[in-house]
């Protein structure tokens, strides 16, 4: 008689070792469940006593070190985040968000430059630090450092709180030269630009027909701002920019990308789209109310008619003069279009004769200092650290003049010599590159740089965010679509 086995669950070895990890799993997530119910308590009773601070602290805990880990080890999320914090920087500031939001753009470019080296470890190429431009940028940035010792600067702080804008940020070019090494990132980046430059355009027609938000009207009575935003009864607009100036510059700039780009597309929907662009930026820029703005884009056009002369450019510039001649001379109402006409018409300004009156009262001092007054030693860092001195109320309204007064005419003469060397890279890279859509972004930010170069006299143009983020990268750009285009011919020859 054969015995019978009766199988029994859960008896047999087998039996009991499913039991077992089912009982371990049980297990493992009633422990995952209780500390979980834990940790939610303690991050409750942390928000309930500490307010949205302790929320925005835990937050940051959770979603800090991915973001760390991501700038370092991805760069391109890195240079995408770089940039759209620079574009958004302020308008998230307005919000009512109380955080360090200067200190974030600090710790992203500090973390970016920290990959760079990391990076170099395993793909060697310090080429990108030779080359003029490279030089005179190491240059320029090891004499802003040396200015901590200049003995005619008042306050020592004001430099430690400026070198950031300039050390940092120009650190950058070289992070954008070693990172961006393909044509499908740079198209993405030239996109990315556009976007956020039609949200800032769309936002700005918000507050010309909507209004400003609660937070902006809290913003615009702050001390001095009417004086200076409030003009002829309208105010004028500044969209997600610092200033005006800030979001003029950057609306002329998109127009000149748009422009460029239209000598490369050659689908005629796209054409429609980028012409609907320029329209954008250009009739956003007027809300500004920012006159030195209004010129650039026909300056940039000289250049750019001298670069690209054709049958098609000419006709395109002789339609572009026509319109802006009429805008110039057509009897109008319109606050925004009278004021675009008083920048063609620079000695009726009385602004304009009291900078130039400024600017020939300084000369002396910038003649007898050589490295000038210290870095930071005008504005708002200058009115913080050092008050009575007498470059802390000497108002610059101008880029260079700054750099002649903080830095003296040794630094003038780099600044200025190392725009000359970008902008002769621009013309020379414009000329050598066989690939049409690489030629095109070389032509568009060689007109950038140009722009800002202009602009840079009637305004401080390259101190703001993101106007000093984005010229470095236009600088950058600048070299790599050179370099993109000569692996390419190698590439095509072998």
């Amino acid at each position: 008689m054969q015995d019978i086995q009766i199988h029994i669950p859960g008896k047999s070895s087998q039996g009991l070792s499913r039991i077992e990890k089912l009982r371990a799993l049980f297990d493992r997530k009633l422990a995952g469940l209780f500390i979980l119910l834990l940790i939610s308590l303690v991050f409750g009773a942390l928000i309930a006593y500490n307010g949205i601070l302790a929320g925005a602290a835990i937050l940051g805990l959770m979603v800090g070190p991915p973001v760390v880990y991501s700038i370092v080890a991805y760069p391109q999320f890195g240079i995408t985040l770089l940039l759209l914090l620079a574009y958004l920087l302020f308008f998230i500031g307005r919000q009512g968000i109380d955080f360090p939001l200067g200190t974030v753009m600090d710790a992203t470019q500090g973390l970016l430059i920290l990959g760079f080296f990391i990076h170099q470890r395993r793909h060697r190429n310090w080429a990108i630090l030779k080359g003029p431009v490279s030089v005179v940028v190491l240059i320029w940035i090891g004499f802003n450092i040396l200015e901590v010792a200049n003995p005619a600067a008042e306050s020592r702080l004001a430099w430690v709180y400026t070198i950031r804008s300039v050390a940092i940020v120009m650190l950058t070019y070289f992070v954008f030269l070693y990172q961006i090494r393909s044509i499908r990132f740079l198209r993405f980046v030239i996109k990315l630009w556009l976007g956020l430059a039609v949200f800032g355009a769309l936002y700005a027609y918000k507050q010309e027909y909507i209004g400003f938000s609660d937070a902006e009207n809290a913003w615009l009575q702050g001390e001095g701002i009417s004086d200076l935003l409030f003009i002829a009864g309208h105010w004028r607009k500044f969209s997600i920019f610092a200033d005006p100036v800030a979001f003029s510059y950057n609306m002329v700039v998109g127009c000149i990308i748009c422009i460029a780009l239209l000598t490369f597309v050659k689908n005629t929907g796209k054409k429609i789209v980028i012409a609907l662009l320029v329209a954008l930026f250009f009739s956003a820029m007027l809300f500004s109310g920012t006159r030195g703005a209004y010129v650039l884009i026909p300056a940039a056009m000289v250049l750019f008619v001298i670069l690209r002369i054709n049958r098609q450019v000419m006709i395109f510039s002789g339609i572009a003069g026509v319109f802006f001649l009429f805008m110039i001379v057509v009897p109008t109402g319109d606050p925004n279009i009278v004021r675009f006409q008083t920048a063609f018409k620079p000695n009726d300004d009385l602004s304009y004769k009291v900078r130039k009156d400024n600017q020939k009262r300084i000369q002396p001092y910038i003649l007898s200092h050589p490295i000038g007054g210290g870095l930071g030693a005008t504005g708002v860092w200058g009115v913080r650290f050092a008050p009575q001195s007498y470059l802390a109320n000497f108002p610059p309204d101008s880029g260079y003049v700054r750099v002649a007064v903080e830095l003296g005419w040794v630094g003038l003469s780099l600044f200025c010599l190392l725009m000359f060397l970008i902008l002769r890279d621009g013309i020379n890279n414009y000329f050598l590159i066989r690939n049409s859509e690489l030629k095109t972004y070389c032509l568009a930010m060689l007109l950038v740089v140009f722009a800002y170069n202009i602009g840079n006299y009637p305004q401080e143009a390259l101190v703001q965010f993101p106007s000093n983020i984005y010229f470095y990268l236009a600088a950058a750009i600048i070299k790599i679509t050179r370099v993109i285009d000569e692996s390419e011919q190698r590439e095509a020859i072998s």
